[in-house]
């Protein structure tokens, strides 16, 4: 396992982390999925209070980054065709199905499905073809 660690690109894994912000705040911006998104998780933009912003970004880039670094010891030596589709498997296969049976038990709507596991399953991908571009 030690081997595994020294052979990682720790600049790609930060990269994928970032982009995981970049994707999401076009994702989850009034541009494609912001109202559809709000409707979704019955969130009332007036009754939502005033969040503390950094710690959620904060602590979303340090989870973003786990992941990345997941994935890329899932990629190992693969290329960039190998990495994306690893991170296709990852984000439809493990988050998006997992989103979708959490979401049965929770009563959310499908919107809600497609929209997060759609997220996920672009982000995982995209992460999975910067890791096995970026060795």
């Amino acid at each position: 396992m030690s081997t595994a660690f020294q052979n990682l690109n720790w600049l790609a894994i930060a990269a994928a982390a970032l982009s995981t912000f970049l994707l999401g705040g076009l994702w989850y911006s009034p541009l494609l999925f912001a109202n559809a998104w709000m409707h979704a998780n019955k969130f009332d933009p007036e009754n939502m209070g005033k969040p503390n912003m950094a710690l959620i970004f904060g602590l979303a880039f340090v989870l973003s980054f786990f992941m990345a670094l997941n994935l890329a010891l899932f990629i190992g030596a693969g290329d960039t065709a190998f990495g994306a589709t690893a991170g296709f498997m990852a984000g439809f296969g493990w988050v998006a199905l997992g989103i979708g049976v959490i979401s049965l038990f929770e009563r959310k709507p499908l919107a809600y499905v497609l929209i997060n596991g759609g997220y996920m399953t672009v982000a995982f991908t995209v992460m999975g073809a910067i890791l096995g571009a970026w060795k």
